[in-house]
């Protein structure tokens, strides 16, 4: 299938040769609808790229960091949704925003994270990029792309491929890929995908600076790919052969070879794979502006609500002066906060309406859902151990013995919460309406 074009995305320029000799693009992979199942109920509205974090969709954290690359002409986005109105709306509201042309190009079908941007070569290269950045959508990062530019372009003929990494505690580890490398020049030893017994404790951050030579390697796998598929008798499998990950297949090849390089960065970062996690980036984002958007941020004023800490309020949000807001919270476009009410560690989804006096701890309230007076609704943060300056966010599981998981209760959108009662640890899927309390539960 042919990529999917944004109906106003700009004329591509004529470049010049000296442009040509420095350009450079950027590719983000936002995934597909079967990949967002941890995020439920809330990709049931939005694709999960999309969803907001730190009052703007998780993509524009990645965008915004593009466009203040020089000589970055152009942003290609690889998933396989449907093109659908959400995305395409945020596109074009980007474009104009960043003054950078964005694209989505459509896979028939999931294709890897290498495989994604083999199957799209010929778009990544038109134009010939000197290199190009390849980011995974479902991190939040302080992304140091000029940093890794910087350190590529001081080692131009050895460094060809740079991964990002960063330091992890050493249980934790073991759910990432595990980067073995050299003390004093960075290549990259030994490299190994969520290794069963301790390998190293830096991990592999899903952001990546490759030149376009990286598709060599990747030819070699693909076809090593069609070569197995001959030698096995399963023809219906052909898809196969164009499925390839970056992590095992080109990776773990290519460590030891004097081409694959590691920047090791200080600043945050977190993985957004489940809801409870989007909370925890929420604050990573929040506690940024205060250097990159201090305008985003609310602060106490006569007449306005007490603000804790960190506080997104969008300009069309209508709180009472008597709530107290914060810290990490973030309000949508369009929502009601009555009198009294007490909001923190959570993120009120546009149109939400939170009545009198209601409570809402560590949650995520869906899209014009509403919270009746007196109401508590309360979950458990999973955040990370903050004695332990390496600790990352786990995976929870939904279930362990039997059980729900305690984890941050979600309310899907459209959900009706009634006055005085308690809502603990629980997700409610969309368009229900309640009558009662409950605790650990899922309300189908």
């Amino acid at each position: 299938m042919g990529p999917w074009l944004v109906p106003s995305c700009p004329e591509p320029k004529l470049l010049t040769a000296e442009d040509a000799a420095e350009m450079l693009k950027a590719v983000i992979l936002i995934g597909g609808p079967q990949k967002g199942t941890r995020f439920r109920p809330l990709s049931f509205e939005v694709p999960k790229p999309l969803f907001p974090v730190a009052g703007v969709p998780m993509l524009q954290h990645h965008i915004e960091a593009c466009s203040k690359v020089p000589n970055l002409k152009e942003i290609l986005l690889i998933g396989y949704y449907q093109p659908n109105e959400a995305l395409s709306r945020f596109l074009v509201t980007a474009q104009q925003e960043f003054k950078v042309a964005i694209r989505y190009l459509q896979e028939f079908s999931a294709l890897g994270t290498g495989g994604g941007i083999y199957h799209f070569r010929d778009q990544i290269l038109s134009g010939g990029p000197q290199a190009f950045f390849v980011m995974n959508a479902d991190v939040c990062c302080a992304f140091p792309l000029l940093q890794m530019l910087e350190f590529q372009k001081k080692h131009e003929e050895t460094h060809r491929y740079i991964m990002l990494g960063t330091t992890a505690n050493r249980t934790q580890s073991l759910n990432y890929g595990c980067i073995v490398a050299k003390a004093d020049t960075q290549e990259v030893l030994h490299y190994v995908e969520k290794p069963g017994t301790f390998v190293s404790d830096i991990i592999n951050c899903g952001i990546y600076l490759f030149s376009p030579s990286i598709f060599e390697h990747i030819a070699e796998v693909f076809k090593r790919n069609q070569q197995d598929l001959q030698l096995s008798e399963e023809n219906s499998s052909w898809q196969r052969t164009e499925v390839i990950r970056l992590e095992q297949d080109i990776f773990t090849a290519l460590a030891g070879r004097g081409q694959l390089y590691v920047y090791k960065t200080d600043g945050f970062w977190s993985q957004i794979k489940s809801a409870g996690s989007a909370i925890y980036a929420s604050r990573l984002y929040l506690d940024q502006y205060h250097v990159t958007h201090p305008e985003r941020l609310a602060h106490n004023k006569a007449g306005a609500p007490v603000i804790l800490g960190n506080v997104y309020v969008h300009p069309t949000a209508n709180v009472d002066p008597t709530a107290v807001l914060g810290p990490n919270v973030s309000i949508g476009m369009g929502v009601t906060i009555g009198a009294g009410v007490r909001v923190r560690e959570s993120i009120i989804l546009h149109g939400a309406v939170l009545q009198d006096h209601s409570c809402v701890l560590n949650t995520i309230v869906g899209w014009d859902s509403s919270i009746g007076r007196w109401a508590r609704v309360e979950g458990t943060p999973s955040d990370p151990n903050p004695n332990d300056p390496y600790a990352k966010i786990d995976s929870e599981t939904l279930f362990r013995e039997g059980k729900l998981t305690p984890s941050i209760t979600i309310l899907g959108c459209n959900v009706s919460i009634p006055a005085e009662v308690v809502i603990l640890n629980s997700i409610v899927l969309p368009h229900k309406e309640l009558s009662r309390s409950f605790k650990n539960q899922i309300i189908l």
